[in-house]
């Protein structure tokens, strides 16, 4: 396929060019624009090709499954009231409170 249209690019590119008899000043903006266009079709034709990684693939989930929680087996509490000499005043320190 590269091969294909590296030979049109050149058959094009021969066919465009001027003869004796119409060779004029005035084409000079048209061959450099053309030469760029065929210089870039020749360029992209001849370019390595690009690696594009595999598709992602998609995994379902397994549903979740819930167990019931066991019982809590310790909790917090308030405790005595404590005298806070820093701060001055009665505190109620929370307290764990195991089984």
């Amino acid at each position: 396929m590269k091969r294909a249209i590296i030979v049109l690019a050149t058959v094009a590119a021969l066919a465009a060019a001027p003869t004796p008899a119409s060779a004029g000043g005035n084409g000079v903006a048209a061959g450099i624009i053309g030469g760029l266009a065929v210089g870039t079709l020749l360029g992209a034709a001849v370019a390595q090709p690009r690696y594009y990684g595999p598709p992602p693939v998609y995994v379902e989930e397994p549903a979740p499954i819930y167990h019931a929680a066991p019982p809590p087996r310790c909790f917090w509490a308030r405790g005595e009231p404590v005298w806070d000499g820093y701060r001055g005043i009665w505190v109620r320190p929370r307290m764990k409170v195991c089984d």
